[in-house]
C-alpha cells in the first residue's frame, strides 16, 4: 500500500513535470504573470504611501490655516494695542483715579484676549544685535562706542508674532 501511494505521488509529480516540460509557453506565461503581479503590488504600495502622505500634509495645512486664520484681524488690532500702550504710559504720569484704573483694566483684558488667541510680542531689547530676519531698521545713527556698531539703539514700535509667524517686525534704530 505504501508503495502504491508513493508511486501515485511520483506519477502525479512526474505528470506535472512532464506537462510543464511539454508546455514551455505556460512557464513563461506564469513568470510573466508573477512579474506583473509584483509590479502591481509595488504600484499599490506606492499609491497607498502617497495617499497617506497626502492625508498628513493636508491635515498639517489645515492646522496651520486655523492657527493663522486670525492674522488679518490681529494685524488690524495691533495699532489699537499700541495706542493703549502709549495711553497707559501717559496715565502713569497722571494722578491715579478710578477712571485711569478702569482704563488700565480694559487694556489688560484686551491684552490677555490677544495673548490667548496666540499674539505675543517679539523679544527685542536695546543693545541686541540687529538681525534683518527679525527686525526692521528705520534709521541708522553713528555709534559713539566702537563696540556699538550693528546694535539696536532704540525701539520705535514693538514687533508681534502670531504663533511662530511674525506679523509685524519691530521697528528699530541701529548704530552704524
Amino acid at each position: 500500500m505504501k508503495q502504491n501511494k508513493s508511486n501515485s505521488r511520483k506519477k502525479k509529480s512526474s505528470s506535472v513535470n512532464s506537462k510543464s516540460k511539454l508546455n514551455p509557453k505556460r512557464d513563461t506565461n506564469t513568470i510573466k504573470l508573477k512579474k506583473e503581479l509584483a509590479e502591481e503590488k509595488d504600484k499599490y504600495v506606492r499609491l497607498f504611501a502617497e495617499f497617506e502622505n497626502y492625508k498628513k500634509r493636508t491635515a498639517k495645512e489645515r492646522l496651520e490655516l486655523f492657527k493663522t486664520a486670525n492674522s488679518e484681524v490681529m494685524s488690524s488690532l495691533i495699532p489699537i494695542l499700541d495706542d493703549f500702550d502709549r495711553a497707559t504710559k501717559q496715565s502713569d504720569k497722571i494722578l491715579a483715579d478710578d477712571q485711569i484704573d478702569g482704563f488700565k483694566l480694559i487694556f489688560n483684558k484686551f491684552n490677555e484676549i490677544l495673548k490667548s488667541n496666540g499674539l505675543s510680542e517679539t523679544k527685542t531689547l536695546k543693545g541686541d544685535v540687529f538681525d534683518a530676519e527679525i527686525h526692521e531698521a528705520i534709521t541708522q545713527i553713528p555709534s559713539k562706542k566702537p563696540d556699538g556698531k550693528g546694535k539696536i539703539i532704540d525701539i520705535i514700535e514693538k514687533g508681534y508674532k502670531l504663533g511662530e509667524k511674525i506679523i509685524r517686525y519691530p521697528k528699530v534704530v541701529v548704530a552704524e
